[in-house]
């Protein structure tokens, strides 16, 4: 059981102020650019089929007033993808050479700030078709002799594409074909169904060597052409071998000239050599020739991991690998630790001493080191040890301990450290060690130097002093918060004189600082540390840092500067300017919040600052008062606005006033039109008195614009005492709907944009533009119309599906411009003018539900309201109804389908071969110039003008159909000058 309804309305009356017109936004996403298909997939979900490398274009079409702001986001795609910035704010989001990984689903926001933000979304599949790639394996079978024929070969083909690919055998020219060859088994792989075919060719026979072609397809989706691979397979197909000029870890002296060879010992075909180096890229003076890999004057900025790939498709590719290391060593350092044993922190006689060398190295564990006493070389002894390695240091540490220290022992040590059999230069450092050259340190903050103060942006310095002690180490600087780095971002900050010096510094660099002695070169003692605290500066943090008063003159007003954080925080002075001149007024008092207050006239408009100061510095609060009023607001929804004129054409400028009642009364606009940025009109629209309200619509005709030329529209208030800033807009020719007369509005869903339709945000899904040479393969079976009204299937008509993953209670909801009533008055008695309704419906089936028209009447709260109401099944024809309306002001026409909230009987069927449980509603359109020719004739013969040809269609049960109508002004013939189309049911509204 299915339900269609078409509808075919026309509006006749004079446009004239609407009122209540604010709305909030709704979007619609429609395509263009490059689009192989676009299709409707389980109703709810618009998938837009696009090509690899092809431009993506989508445009998010709003309604609602004011304008919305569109913005675009992506998911389900990759976390790498960033499409355009500069698009995303758009209504129009487009992609040059759009990429696999930026597919997904895009969803456009538009939102006007009134009520909440209207969400559309659309699935981008893009398509592509890669190069196959075909790799030959073998193995060898149980057999007695080592013949090449009994093996078996595995040519496996695989391809990345979209949609899934089909793959093609050949054996040279000829298709392979499984069932008529007992020698080869075609199959897919499971792990990688889908994307790779396997050829298997069993124990080799002298006819399977040959060429074989492995070729894909996606049937010429989006224009992809088939690809295909070919490899010839021979006795001789062998996979690649190779072996390596060097050792696996090659180790070197900067500044060498460096050869890597890779020989290829096996493979056919020629296998290919590639090299490449983890991590990174090669170096920029990398050169390869061949197999071989030559670095010049290598530094350690080319150590890596560098690997050598031989691939001939046969196999495994073979691969060498070949760690380089660059030999360097840097900072030094030494240790001196008196005997632990007795928690000394001196040199003692008679107690033993340990002196430790350590140097950062690569290779760390190739380093030698050499310890001298005055001069001359270390050997162990008694009273001297050497340890190559020490356990109770850190890695790649020497030390040397003195057992029992005696008087001979006090001397000059040396620890030289190098690589043996390099020219890498050795490093050296010296210790003196006697009993007056070696003292624990004292560690200190300067006087007044425990707490530092700077303004924000400033330099400072914190110090801290080693004043004692031989040798003096290091400081160590660090946040006494563990959690927090140091400005540089690293955790601690080594300084050789104990100044910690921070530039360009910041509020959050502001906290306690911790110095301490570093355990090396000096004494590896209990460590010394102190602490500073840091105090940055800022001037006053004030709200607001600007704002926009607008009052009507005559009126007070009163400005206030928040003080919301300051650094120090007592206030040092407050002042108050307008327009750079300070304002007279009592001093301020600093512990309360800064405040103006005044009389709000024609001589005190301006920018106002209140300049608030403490000792690092003042800020400001910045006010523009004035009386000027506020923008106007354009009206992108006005139906139709273009009537041609005599070769030119007219346009129905409309726009409302933000908040007119917050400033001065109104009396008129400017309106300018430019082109290429030059004047062509400019003039006053003078408001005759008639003060603008809020939401209300305002309409002006500009005339005698030339065809088909666009122009850009600026419209500014203009009040007795100033005028607004000016907003602007680009109006642009487009071809008008044909009316029957000036004064009726007649709609068709030949044209895309639907006469100003548009989708009810509130619903559950919505309506679908097509026709039956567009309609979705998926759809129910025998269901929906295959003509249109005149036997054609190129008519257009909106539907929706109505089957899973619809549930009850979803609805789908097509809402109308807004129309306004007309200032005509109505019959004798009445003071409402009527308007008469009139459509076409068609109803059947068992269990049919019931159809509705609903008035909405636009005022401080839309009301909506039942005009005409049809329930249960009507026979197979299509019914004619007609009724009058009386609004009371600006009227509204919503569709709106759903299905019953309680009971199982929604879900019942009748058994036909329409499709168990598959429900659809189809909005129907047809060549209509003929049935308002009937029309015409029949008001001009006194007949009821609602008399209109009926069309079949089927319908479903137990659905509810509302729809809102406009309305129109007087009766006039119907001139209708080209061919109408309309889904939904075929509607005609007349002024009686």
């Amino acid at each position: 059981m299915e339900l269609f309804w078409i509808l075919l309305f026309s509006i006749v009356h004079p446009y004239v102020q609407g009122q209540g017109v604010y709305a909030p936004a709704n979007a619609q996403i429609v395509h263009s650019g490059a689009a192989c298909n676009v299709k409707e997939d389980n109703i709810s979900e618009r998938i837009y089929t696009i090509k690899e490398g092809d431009t993506l274009v989508l445009q998010c079409i709003v309604k609602g007033h004011p304008r919305p702001q569109v913005r675009w986001t992506k998911t389900a795609g990759s976390a790498s993808d960033k499409f355009q910035e500069t698009s995303i704010y758009n209504e129009t989001l487009r992609i040059e050479g759009i990429q696999r990984v930026q597919g997904g689903r895009y969803y456009c926001k538009a939102d006007n700030g009134v009520g909440v933000a209207a969400i559309k979304s659309i699935r981008v599949d893009v398509q592509y078709l890669d190069t196959p790639v075909l790799t030959v394996h073998q193995t060898i079978s149980d057999v007695r002799g080592s013949y090449y024929q009994e093996k078996t070969v595995f040519l496996r083909c695989t391809v990345n594409s979209n949609p899934p690919a089909r793959f093609i055998w050949k054996r040279g020219t000829t298709p392979i074909e499984q069932n008529k060859d007992n020698g080869v088994d075609i199959y897919e792989p499971l792990y990688t169904q889908g994307e790779t075919k396997v050829l298997k060719l069993k124990n080799l026979r002298p006819k399977d060597f040959s060429d074989y072609t492995c070729q894909v397809s996606v049937r010429n989706v989006c224009n992809i052409e088939d690809k295909s691979v070919t490899f010839r397979l021979t006795n001789a197909t062998t996979p690649p071998a190779l072996r390596l000029s060097v050792n696996e870890t090659l180790v070197v002296d900067p500044g060498r000239d460096v050869t890597l060879t890779c020989e290829v010992t096996a493979g056919f075909p020629r296998p290919t050599v590639t090299w490449s180096r983890y991590p990174g890229s090669l170096p920029l003076s990398a050169q390869v020739r061949g197999g071989s890999l030559m670095l010049r004057a290598v530094t350690p900025a080319d150590a890596g991991f560098y690997n050598c790939t031989a691939v001939n498709n046969v196999g495994n590719p073979a691969r060498r690998n070949v760690n380089l290391v660059v030999r360097t060593m840097g900072n030094l350092t030494f240790q001196i630790t008196p005997d632990s044993n007795k928690d000394s922190e001196s040199i003692q006689m008679g107690r033993d001493l340990k002196l430790s060398c350590h140097v950062d190295a690569t290779p760390q564990d190739k380093v030698n080191y050499t310890w001298y006493k005055n001069s001359a070389p270390v050997y162990n002894s008694e009273s001297l040890i050497l340890l190559r390695s020490d356990p109770e240091m850190a890695p790649g540490t020497s030390s040397l301990e003195i057992v029992d220290m005696k008087f001979r022992d006090l001397a000059t040590y040396s620890c030289v450290a190098n690589f043996p059999g390099s020219r890498a230069p050795e490093l050296r450092v010296d210790v003196n060690i006697s009993q007056n050259s070696v003292s624990p340190p004292v560690l200190m903050v300067p006087e007044g130097g425990q707490v530092v103060s700077v303004r924000e942006g400033g330099s400072v310095e914190l110090v801290c002093l080693v004043v004692e002690g031989k040798p003096r180490p290091p400081v160590l600087w660090s946040r006494s918060d563990k959690d927090l780095l140091m400005p540089s971002g690293k955790p601690v900050v080594e300084t050789r004189d104990g100044r910690l010096r921070l530039t360009n510094v910041s509020r959050d660099m502001m906290g306690a600082y911790r110095c301490q002695t570093a355990p090396y070169n000096g004494l590896n003692i209990k460590r010394r540390e102190a602490q500073v605290q840091l105090n940055v500066q800022y001037p006053p943090i004030l709200d607001p840092v600007f704002q926009d008063v607008r009052s009507r003159n005559n009126l007070m007003v009163t400005l206030r500067c928040m003080v919301l954080r300051s650094n120090p925080p007592r206030l040092t002075n407050v002042r108050w300017f307008r327009n750079g001149e300070p304002v007279r007024m009592p001093p301020a008092d600093l512990k309360e919040t800064p405040e103006l207050k005044f009389k709000l006239e024609p001589t005190n408009n301006g920018s106002y600052e209140c300049r608030v100061s403490n000792n690092a510095g003042t800020s400001t609060c910045t006010f523009n008062v004035s009386a000027r009023p506020y923008n106007a607001e354009f009206y992108f929804d006005t139906p139709n606005p273009i009537r041609i004129m005599k070769g030119n054409y007219s346009y129905n400028l409309q726009w409302t006033q933000r908040d007119p009642e917050a400033t001065d009364r109104i009396i008129g606009y400017w309106v300018n039109v430019r082109k290429n940025k030059q004047n062509l009109l400019s003039k006053q629209i003078d408001l005759k008195g008639m003060e603008p309200v809020k939401g209300v619509l305002l309409s002006h005709t500009i005339s005698d614009l030339r065809i088909p030329l666009s122009y850009e529209v600026r419209l500014a208030p203009v009040t007795t005492y100033s005028t607004g800033d000016y907003v602007s807009r680009i109006i642009q020719y487009s071809e008008p709907y044909t009316y029957s007369r000036p004064t009726d509005h007649i709609c068709g869903f030949e044209d895309e944009r639907i006469c100003g339709f548009s989708q009810d945000r509130s619903d559950k899904f919505d309506w679908t533009r097509q026709n039956h040479l567009t309609q979705n393969p998926k759809r129910s079976a025998n269901t929906g119309p295959e003509t249109d009204r005149s036997g054609t299937k190129e008519g257009y008509y909106m539907y929706i599906e109505a089957s899973r993953p619809r549930a009850p209670g979803d609805n789908a909801r097509l809402l109308s411009p807004l129309f306004n009533v007309t200032s005509v008055r109505g019959p004798k008695g009445s003071g409402r003018v009527p308007y008469c309704v009139s459509f076409y419906y068609h109803m059947k089936g068992k269990h049919i539900g019931t159809l509705n028209v609903l008035l909405r009447v636009r005022s401080i709260a839309s009301v909506d309201s039942v005009a005409w109401s049809m329930s249960g099944h009507q026979g197979p024809d299509w019914k004619k109804a007609a009724f009058d309306i009386s609004p009371s002001g600006p009227f509204q026409a919503r569709s709106t389908t759903a299905w019953p909230a309680t009971g199982s009987s929604g879900s019942r069927h009748d058994g036909s071969s329409e499709g168990r449980g598959r429900r659809r509603r189809c909005w129907r359109s047809s060549s209509l110039k003929q049935p308002f020719q009937g029309v015409r004739n029949a008001l001009k013969a006194g007949v009821d003008p609602t008399q209109l040809p009926l069309q079949h269609a089927e319908t479903a049960p137990l659905e509810v159909l509302e729809f809102l109508i406009g309305g129109s002004a007087t009766l006039h013939p119907l001139l209708l000058a080209s061919w109408l189309t309309f889904a939904l049911c075929c509607l005609l509204l007349l002024y009686r």
